[in-house]
């Protein structure tokens, strides 16, 4: 899996506050800490909860080995105390949280993690590194797949991302419903549909054009891409055809002004015959740039820095907080920066039409159920044990179904208020 240990994304001051806890004999309080965010990013109507499938399996396997506890010790970051409790660290708590592909607005609790505090307050850049990440791209991505209005869209940024990034983000594309990636570690590793066809350098390997088109598709078929736009796109275009076939499956173009380009492309395939070739385009696409394409002949778009960097916003602003000691809400009073106490559920209300209206947030108690309100926490490990979550297949369905309950102001691409309300009722 992935080529970091978990236990290594442990920032230095999680180990302080643990040695000290150790120290004076808080560490085994029973607490609970929570993850939600102040604010959208700017121009954001909703996030997208997502890498809780990735998080739940690096929980499960968060160790320290006596490499990494010897480096602890020698560097001062633990005494020995601590470092023997590292040794033997397991965590036996309970995660519960929003499923992935569930929406999220300012305030919402989408993830909680319960046990004592030295064994949840060690986790909290593990758990904010992942989701701030994935929840990042899978936000970034939704709001592409809104824009491509059912076209297909290829996740191909793995070149403008750390390499366990890249990964991690072409799960999240997928998740938003992004069709393909050209990642292959993410299709080996999650099932992923791969695509892709060749870049430039292949065409300037060969003498000419038509003998890097007829090399690829001597190759792979007429089911494949062929790259046009190299040199002449015009005339790439008629080499393609020349050389494959009116039966080629498709012409990909990489630049210029794809609104002018792509209705001159399929006015000239479908002169040559090629009528059934699709045009697939990339270069620096985000959301915007993809909803100015939506009345051109364009059949798959491909996206790369902006997905994976989360398309002007590369981080979700979430943040991981003491909520609960012993049972008892604990608050921060910063200004600006205040919590709100206590272990919290939410649900999501509806009409019975199925719109989503608002969510309702409750500090320590059980929300007053309505008819369509939709319980949102579930639990995701218990006493330490993963349990069984849904597929990512089936947490991409879940999204989908998420976009369409709410109400269509919130899928516009301007600013604009959160796309429902968060309520949070007092404790009683």
């Amino acid at each position: 899996m992935s080529t970091l240990r978990p236990a290594l994304l442990t920032d230095h001051y999680e180990l302080t506050m643990v040695s000290a806890a150790l120290r004076d004999g808080t560490a085994e309080r029973r607490c609970a800490f929570e993850v939600f965010s102040r604010r959208l990013p700017t121009g954001r109507r909703y996030g997208v909860v997502a890498g809780t499938g990735r998080l739940v399996d690096l929980i499960r396997d968060f160790r320290f080995d006596a490499t990494e506890i010897d480096f602890l010790r020698r560097t001062g970051v633990v005494d020995d105390a601590a470092a023997e409790w590292l040794a033997g660290y397991r965590f036996t708590g309970d995660v519960d949280g929003y499923a992935e592909g569930e929406l999220f607005f300012p305030g919402s609790p989408i993830l909680t993690v319960s046990g004592s505090f030295a064994e949840c307050v060690v986790l909290e850049t593990l758990v904010l590194s992942v989701l701030n990440h994935d929840c990042a791209v899978a936000a970034a991505a939704a709001r592409m797949v809104t824009a491509a209005r059912g076209r297909a869209l290829i996740e191909m940024g793995s070149r403008r991302a750390h390499e366990e990034a890249a990964v991690a983000a072409a799960r999240a594309a997928y998740l938003a419903g992004f069709r393909f990636t050209s990642n292959l570690a993410a299709g080996q590793r999650y099932g992923i549909p791969t695509a892709g066809t060749a870049a430039h350098a292949f065409t300037l390997l060969h003498d000419d054009e038509k003998a890097a088109f007829a090399s690829q598709v001597a190759t792979l078929g007429k089911d494949t891409t062929l790259l046009v736009d190299t040199y002449d796109i015009t005339q790439g275009i008629r080499n393609a055809i020349e050389v494959a076939g009116p039966e080629l499956r498709a012409v990909r173009i990489d630049s210029g002004d794809l609104t002018v380009i792509a209705q001159q492309s399929r006015e000239l395939l479908d002169s040559l015959g090629a009528t059934e070739t699709k045009i697939i385009v990339s270069g620096d696409l985000d959301e915007y740039a993809i909803a100015t394409l939506a009345a051109e002949p364009v059949d798959m778009y491909g996206a790369g820095t902006a997905v994976v960097t989360g398309s002007g916003a590369p981080t979700a602003g979430l943040v991981y907080k003491l909520v609960e000691v012993e049972g008892r809400a604990v608050v921060k009073r910063s200004e600006h920066k205040a919590t709100i106490g206590g272990r919290k559920v939410a649900v999501r209300r509806h009409k019975p039409t199925g719109t989503a209206t608002e969510e309702v947030v409750v500090p320590q108690g059980v929300p007053d159920r309505q008819p369509n309100d939709r319980l949102l926490q579930r639990s995701f490990i218990v006493d330490g044990e993963p349990v069984a979550l849904p597929s990512l297949d089936e947490s991409r369905e879940h999204l989908r179904q998420c976009l369409i309950s709410i109400p269509w102001e919130g899928l516009k691409l301007s600013a604009g208020d959160p796309a429902i309300p968060v309520t949070v009722v007092p404790a009683s």
